[in-house]
C-alpha cells in the first residue's frame, strides 16, 4: 500500500497528529524532570531512581489489567481517558514545581499516577493502528506513525535544554502534561472506530488468563520479551540516572543531555524512514543484530567519551528502536488474533519492562560502589549476552513474517 493510500483512510492523519503532540512533550518531560529533581534542595540520583521506579512499578502492576480493560471498554476510548487523565495529573507536579518546594510525596503520587494511565494507555494503543488501517498497510502505518511519533521527540528533546534555561522546568513540564490531554482529546474522538466487547460472562480474570495463554503460546515473542526485560533493565540503568548525571560532571548539564536525546530522537526518525522500505527475510535476527547499538551507547557512557561520540551512539540505538517498534508491532498486529491483542501486548510490555525499576534503583548506588565506569561497563556486557542467547533458538533466528500461522481465536 502506498503512502499517500494510507494517508487517505479516515483518522488516520488525526491519530498521527495526536501523537506528535503528545510526544513532543514526551521529548522534554523526562529531561525536565531529572533536572529539576537533580536541582532540588533534597534532590539526588537516589530519589530520581526512586520516582521512575514508582512509576514503572505501577506500570508494570496495571499492564496485564491495562489489556482486558482496553480489549474490554475499546481501545481508543481508554487511550483517549488515561491521556487525558495522566496530563491533568501532572498538572499538580507542574504547581509544586513552579512554588520551587516538591515533596517527594507529590512526585512519587503524581509519577505513581501517571505509570497506572501508561498501564492502560500501552496495550490500548497496540490495537488502534488496525482499527484505522486494513492489513495490508499496517506496516507502513506503523512506519508512519513513528515517523510523526518521533518527530515530536526530536523536537521536544531539542527544545528542552533551552525551555529549562530561560523559562524553568515547571514550564517546560506543564508543556508536557498539556500535550497529554490535547491527545488525549483528538483520539477519543474516534473512539466509536474501537467499540466495546460484546457482552460476555467471563470475569476479568479469565480474560486475563486466556491473554496468558495466548501469549505463551507464540514462544518467539516469550523469548525475545525474556531477553529485551535484560536490555531495558540496562538501558533505563545507564540513559535515565547515569546519563544525566554524567552530563552534569563532564559536560554542560541538561543542554549537553539535551543534544543526546535529541540524538537519540533524530535516530527514530531515520529509522522510521528505514521501516518504510525495509522488508527484512528474518525480521528477529535483523532486528536483534542491531541491537548491538545499545552495547555502542553505553560503552560510550563509560569513559565518557566525547559528547559526539555518546550522541552518535544514542542516534544509532534510536535507529534500533524504531525498527524494533516497527517491525516487532507488525509482527504482534498480523499474528495475534485481534481480540486478544492487547492483553499480548500488555503482558509483552509487562515482561520487557519488569527489569527497569531495578536498573533504575541499582544505578546510583552500584555506580557508587562500583565506580561509573565499571558499571556501565558491566551493563554493557550484559545487553551481548541478552542479543546473541535468544539467536540460538532457531524459531527467533530463522522467524519469517510468513511461516508464522496465526493462532485460532477463542
Amino acid at each position: 500500500m502506498l503512502t499517500k493510500e494510507v494517508l487517505a483512510h479516515k483518522y488516520v492523519k488525526r491519530l498521527f497528529l495526536a501523537r506528535f503532540i503528545s510526544n513532543f512533550g514526551n521529548g522534554m518531560g523526562p529531561i525536565a524532570l531529572a533536572f529539576g529533581i537533580l536541582a532540588l534542595p533534597n534532590g539526588s540520583a537516589n530519589m530520581l531512581g526512586l520516582v521512575l521506579g514508582v512509576t514503572t512499578v505501577l506500570f508494570l502492576i496495571m499492564l496485564p489489567f491495562g489489556g482486558v480493560i482496553a480489549d474490554k471498554y475499546g481501545r481508543a476510548r481508554m487511550v483517549g481517558l488515561t491521556d487525558m487523565a495522566a496530563g491533568l495529573v501532572l498538572f499538580i507536579q507542574v504547581f509544586y514545581f513552579a512554588n520551587g518546594s516538591v515533596p517527594i510525596a507529590v512526585l512519587l503520587i503524581t509519577n505513581g499516577f501517571f505509570g497506572l494511565m501508561w498501564g492502560i494507555f500501552w496495550p490500548a494503543f497496540s490495537g488502534l493502528m488496525p482499527a484505522v488501517l486494513p492489513e495490508a498497510g499496517l506496516q507502513k502505518g506503523n512506519a508512519l506513525n513513528a515517523f510523526m511519533t518521533n518527530g515530536g521527540v526530536i523536537l521536544g528533546a531539542a527544545a528542552a535544554g533551552l525551555l529549562i534555561e530561560f523559562f524553568g522546568v515547571a514550564f517546560t513540564l506543564a508543556i508536557d502534561a498539556a500535550s497529554f490531554f490535547i491527545s488525549g482529546v483528538m483520539i477519543f474522538t474516534f473512539r466509536h472506530l474501537t467499540p466495546r466487547a460484546e457482552h460476555t460472562e467471563n470475569t476479568m480474570l479469565d480474560d486475563l488468563l486466556h491473554g496468558w495463554r495466548v501469549f505463551l503460546s507464540f514462544r518467539w515473542i516469550v523469548i525475545i520479551v525474556g531477553a529485551f526485560s535484560f536490555i531495558v533493565m540496562c538501558w533505563a540503568a545507564a540513559e535515565n540516572v547515569l546519563g544525566p548525571l554524567i552530563a552534569l560532571e563532564h559536560f554542560n548539564g541538561p543542554k549537553s543531555w539535551s543534544f543526546v536525546i535529541t540524538a537519540e530522537s533524530a535516530g527514530l526518525i531515520v529509522g522510521s524512514i528505514i521501516a518504510i522500505k525495509v522488508k527484512p527475510k528474518y525480521p528477529l535476527r535483523f532486528l536483534m543484530l542491531s541491537s548491538f547499538t545499545i552495547t555502542f551507547y553505553i560503552w560510550s557512557l563509560a569513559k565518557p567519551q566525547s559528547l559526539l561520540m555518546i550522541a552518535f551512539g544514542a542516534f544509532l540505538f534510536g535507529i534500533t528502536l524504531d525498527l524494533w517498534g516497527t517491525l516487532w508491532n507488525t509482527a504482534l498486529q498480523r499474528k495475534v488474533p485481534r481480540d486478544s491483542l492487547s492483553r499480548v501486548s500488555s503482558f509483552d510490555a509487562m515482561g520487557s519492562m519488569m527489569f527497569r525499576p531495578i536498573g533504575l534503583a541499582i544505578a546510583a548506588p552500584f555506580s557508587t560502589l562500583l565506580g561509573i565506569e565499571n558499571f556501565l561497563q558491566i551493563l554493557a556486557a550484559i545487553t551481548v549476552v541478552a542479543i546473541i542467547v535468544p539467536l540460538l533458538d532457531p524459531q527467533v533466528r530463522n522467524m519469517g513474517y510468513d511461516d508464522l500461522p496465526k493462532k485460532l481465536a477463542r
